[in-house]
């Protein structure tokens, strides 16, 4: 998958005028509220992977 995920809507006013923000990978400007912000993955989670946290699996 070589596709950036975008944002559907603004964090802090929750309006979906969004567009790429100048600063690069990542950054997004709300034209609503004239915010810019930056998403960015941290990575996936330990806890997300324990098959024990799985119910009903029976084993």
């Amino acid at each position: 998958m070589s596709e950036r995920a975008a944002p559907f809507h603004c964090p802090y006013c929750g309006d979906e005028d969004l567009r790429p923000h100048e600063a690069g990978h990542g950054a997004w400007e709300c034209a609503s509220c004239n915010r810019a912000f930056q998403l960015k993955f941290l990575g996936l989670l330990t806890r997300g992977l324990q098959r024990g946290d799985v119910e009903g699996d029976g084993t």
